[in-house]
């Protein structure tokens, strides 16, 4: 079946039982067709009467990365992950949402001009003197210096999906075992 003859077909299902939970796979075909606003919209919609369909905010948070939408979709997979921890795609699309804020602040701070005496001739040039700043929490020698709350996140994040795999791991082999 054609992508399009089946979000019909879920269309016209979800029209004439807006209750019914055919919402998530019609948002999940609309995300997969690349119509994220439609995909956002009918998710939304669904999610008002089924506020606790975890896989329909995923498809919801998918969308919304999408589109750069980076706060609304964090917020939905906090939510899932919050509801269902070892849920590793809500767990993995938050840790990429914090890496693309990373990137886009990195590349923000790349983006801002430098200053200079040519921009405005009438100012007098004052020599930049480089002043030491003692960080705001003093760690004691021979630690690694703070780190941002977002990179300490990514790193909790990261260290969380490595217990996670060790632990469906463990699960894995312990079924594999003859009793």
């Amino acid at each position: 079946m054609s992508d399009s003859l089946r979000i019909e077909e879920l269309r016209r299902r979800v029209q004439k039982d807006p209750a019914s939970i055919a919402f998530a796979q019609l948002a999940e075909e609309y995300r997969r067709a690349g119509q994220f606003e439609e995909a956002i919209a009918v998710a939304r919609a669904g999610l008002a009467q089924h506020p606790a369909y975890l896989s329909a905010r995923v498809t919801l948070g998918r969308a919304l990365i999408e589109i750069g939408r980076l706060e609304e979709a964090a917020a939905e997979f906090e939510y899932v992950v919050r509801a269902a921890p070892d849920n590793l795609t809500a767990v993995r699309q938050l840790a990429e949402v914090h890496q693309r804020r990373r990137q886009s602040s990195n590349e923000a701070k790349s983006k801002q001009p430098a200053t200079s005496s040519v921009d405005s001739p009438a100012m007098p040039v004052t020599p930049v003197v480089a002043v030491p700043h003692a960080p705001e929490t003093s760690a004691p020698i021979g630690t690694d210096p703070p780190v941002r709350a977002e990179e300490r996140a990514i790193v909790e994040l990261e260290a969380w999906l490595a217990v996670l795999a060790s632990e469906r791991s463990a699960r894995q082999s312990s079924r594999r075992r003859p009793r």
